[in-house]
């Protein structure tokens, strides 16, 4: 709002202006200081002022710090942190009506300024300042972020030497990135001089002065190579260095050829240095010379001192001279000038000396020449049969000139014995075992060739071995678990008979040329890893490793076989085990558990589902990897067995080396019901039941079956009556029966009609009890009165004290009495 009240306020003092020119010629408005240099970002402060005393108000028109008209003699723009490269703000008064001058303003001169604290200098045709011998190159000096540019001055310096100055005019105010260039063309005298480049800014009275300089750039200028040489005649002894000198920048590489191959020059040259010779000097570019080089020298011999070839060979003893001039060959023996033989005999046999000369020296050299007959075909040696623990031999000779040597090829075991004696080799085998099972080589050798047999030693009783061992010897490992290393190495006693180290061939995995073997333990289902091995005088051998990889079952379930439904007793069901994603299924057993008692099945178990898993025709005895089993089990259970549990429980039952206890799961349980016939409790319920004439008996029928049976009687007049409790008042025979959905059974009672005697018999052994009972009564009062009573008077009877004659105890009252009779 404060920026459209200035701007109105200017526009309104600019009509005013316009309207009131000439009035007042110049604008009465001071500004101190009127011009400033300062440096990017720092403060700054102008104060505007007027010594006029009629006029409306001063301000500041400025994107920053801008003020507006106020009614003051004096204002300051002030800005804290000066940013704006283009800035320039203006101070404006404004008249009164009564003022002699129109609006006018005054605008100070603002420099805002940067400069680098470093510049650089380098060349973008220019890799680590290497130059080229009179091609032109640019130099340039990297100055950044600085202004104002206009008053920026380069001074370039070729060593402490001004070579060029080069002032900027370009008008911009912000920070600019400059670039100027020195052109250069050197020349091989300006190699290792330095250059640097100076900036300098000059901001008038009110600035500063700046003045920063570039670090050195040293420059190498590159030339040549220049090469120069000399007639190629050298004398032996002379070398090839002073023949020519060779100059450049870098210091060039020289190399020399002869016919195609490097040769040293600083060497002294011999005989046969001679030849075509050719200097390669590789610098900031290459040159190459070919010179031809000659050098005297005396004849040098190369010839073998001794040459041996069977008898009737064609003679190929080479011998080489060389020398400049070429030398004369002169083959003489025993004194005498002699041709060599083309054809060999046992007469051409001996001593030869070779003369090789020329103008320069000659040179003598002696060979002996031997004629020699190689081996005849072994004899004596054949193929032989030893029975285990016995003792056999071999025998080996040849006939050669010189006599031949003989060397064996088989297994060697510390029972074998190797003799030579008068030009025949003998083996002797002791204590024949299973090693000594093989081929045995004999080599007969002497300098002119070599010949062999083999014969075959078979040692009856005893089994083909490969003398490896495995370590461990069997692996049972769990699916998923940690890896584990198995190692293949010969027996302790075989190592000298090693051809090739042993290794593992996993003809159901990968195989490897080393004697660890790790097993993938989430694919190596059946890789069936062997320890192979190579050694004389057998054939290629392996020994298995016993390697069992398994999986606990991913679940165990148990089922009737189609459904059966409610078991019937004594029936024959049929119960099904089913065993998911189990590894190996040949070392699983399941076991089954009714009730408390245990069961095994002889069902052979059947693959229901293998790798893919829509295939069933997989061998369980064969593949190793998880599949899908189960077995079942044919059983008959009786009454006792109803709700009970059944389980089965698949156990991987992988031998003494595998986990202990086995690895098992258990199926969750499944409870049976087991329906029976009735059966009729005859404990309680005899077949004969007495029954008193006149009296009603009751008949109970105690049944128990599942489901639980239905009882009724069939009364002996063939009534059916429902419930267990039959009411019989009368003789007959009474069946009970109990049925459910199983079956049915019965039982026939018989009731007897019988008098009932017990009250007469009762009425007798009354009356007899009551006469016995008088007769004893009477006996007994006879008895007493005789023996037991007496008469007493008991007239005035006073007590007394205890006597004999009374009759008392502890507590009554004692009665003297007179005996009356």
């Amino acid at each position: 709002m404060s920026g459209r009240k200035s701007f109105v306020q200017l526009f309104v003092g600019f009509l005013l202006t316009a309207t009131a020119a000439g009035v007042h010629a110049s604008c009465p408005i001071e500004l101190s200081p009127p011009s400033v240099v300062l440096k990017y970002g720092d403060s700054v402060s102008i104060n505007c002022s007027t010594s006029e005393t009629k006029f409306a108000g001063i301000g500041w028109e400025a994107p920053i710090g801008g003020t507006g008209l106020e009614e003051v003699s004096h204002l300051t723009w002030a800005v804290e942190n000066l940013t704006d490269w283009n800035i320039s703000p203006q101070c404006f008064i404004n008249p009164s009506s009564e003022s002699q001058f129109g609006q006018c303003f005054s605008e100070p001169k603002i420099v805002l300024y940067t400069f680098p604290e470093d510049i650089s200098i380098g060349s973008i045709d220019v890799f680590d300042g290497v130059m080229t011998e009179n091609k032109n190159f640019e130099i340039t000096c990297g100055i950044n972020n600085i202004a104002p540019v206009q008053n920026l001055n380069v001074i370039w310096y070729k060593g402490d030497t001004i070579v060029h100055t080069e002032t900027l005019n370009n008008a911009q105010k912000s920070p600019a990135n400059l670039s100027p260039v020195y052109n250069f063309e050197p020349s091989r005298t300006d190699d290792g001089v330095t250059f640097r480049c100076e900036a300098h800014m000059d901001l008038g009275p009110e600035g500063p002065q700046f003045n920063v300089s570039s670090q050195e750039y040293k420059i190498k200028v590159n030339f040549g190579p220049d090469v120069e040489c000399s007639a190629p005649e050298l004398l032996e002894g002379d070398t090839l260095e002073k023949l020519c000198s060779v100059t450049g920048n870098p210091d060039p590489i020289v190399i020399w050829l002869k016919d195609g191959q490097v040769t040293d020059p600083t060497i002294p040259l011999m005989r046969g240095d001679e030849g075509n010779n050719t200097i390669n000097a590789e610098g900031y570019s290459s040159i190459t010379k070919e010179l031809q080089v000659y050098v005297l020298y005396g004849p040098e011999l190369t010839c073998q001192s001794s040459y041996t070839a069977p008898e009737n060979a064609p003679l190929n003893l080479t011998c080489n001279a060389v020398g400049y001039p070429e030398p004369e060959i002169i083959w003489s023996k025993e004194g005498e000038e002699v041709e060599l033989p083309q054809i060999l005999t046992r007469r051409d046999a001996g001593q030869y000396m070779i003369t090789a000369s020329n103008s320069r020296s000659s040179v003598n050299h002696t060979v002996e020449i031997t004629v020699l007959y190689s081996p005849s075909p072994i004899l004596e040696l054949e193929d032989s049969e030893v029975d285990v623990g016995s003792t056999v031999g071999l025998k080996c000779s040849s006939m050669g000139n010189p006599r031949p040597k003989y060397s064996w090829t088989y297994f060697r075991t510390a029972n074998v014995m190797e003799t030579n004696e008068d030009g025949v080799s003998r083996l002797l085998i002791r204590n024949a075992t299973a090693y000594n099972m093989g081929s045995y080589t004999c080599h007969a050798w002497n300098d002119r060739g070599n010949v062999s047999q083999t014969a075959r030693v078979t040692v009856r009783g005893a089994d083909r071995v490969c003398p490896v061992v495995i370590t461990p010897d069997r692996m049972v490992i769990q699916y998923r678990d940690s890896t584990q290393a198995v190692q293949c190495q010969p027996i302790p006693t075989a190592s000298r008979n090693v051809k090739e180290k042993p290794y593992w061939e996993v003809p159901q995995g990968t195989s490897t040329e080393t004697v660890t073997w790790m097993p993938d333990t989430q694919n190596d289902w059946d890789p069936r890893p062997a320890c192979t091995g190579m050694f004389s005088g057998m054939e290629k051998c392996q020994k298995l490793l016993d390697y069992t990889l398994y999986k606990k079952p991913d679940s165990v379930s148990i089922l009737l076989v189609d459904d059966a439904g409610p078991v019937v007793e004594a029936v024959d069901f049929q119960l099904q085990c089913d065993i998911t994603n189990v590894a190996p299924a040949r070392n699983l057993a399941v076991r089954w558990y009714i009730g408390n008692e245990n069961f095994t099945s002889n069902e052979t178990m059947q693959v229901t589902g293998c790798f893919p898993w829509n295939n069933i025709d997989c061998d369980l005895n064969v593949t190793r990897s998880p599949m899908n089993v189960s077995q079942t089990l044919n059983v008959r259970l009786n009454r006792t067995h109803n709700g009970a549990e059944i389980k089965c429980e698949a156990v991987l039952e992988l031998g003494e080396n595998g986990p202990n206890p086995p690895p098992s799961e258990m199926s969750s349980p499944i409870n049976i019901t087991v329906f029976y016939k009735p059966s009729i409790n005859t404990t309680d319920l005899p077949e004969t039941v007495p029954l008193f004439r006149g009296y009603v008996e009751d008949l109970v029928c105690i049944a128990d079956g599942n489901p639980l049976p239905e009882i009724q009687w069939l009364d002996s007049q063939d009534n059916l009556v429902p419930g267990n409790i039959l009411k019989v008042n009368e003789a007959g025979v009474y069946n009970c029966s109990a049925r459910n959905k199983v079956g049915s059974v019965s039982y026939a009672v018989k009731v007897i009609l019988k008098e009932d005697y017990l009250p007469l018999i009762a009425g007798f052994v009354a009356v007899a009890v009551v006469a016995i009972s008088i007769v004893f009564l009477f006996i007994y009062s006879i008895y007493y009165k005789n023996t037991k009573m007496r008469r007493y008077n008991l007239k005035n009877a006073k007590l007394s004290a205890h006597n004999g004659n009374v009759a008392h105890n502890g507590w009554d009252m004692q009665f003297p009495m007179t005996k009356l009779s």
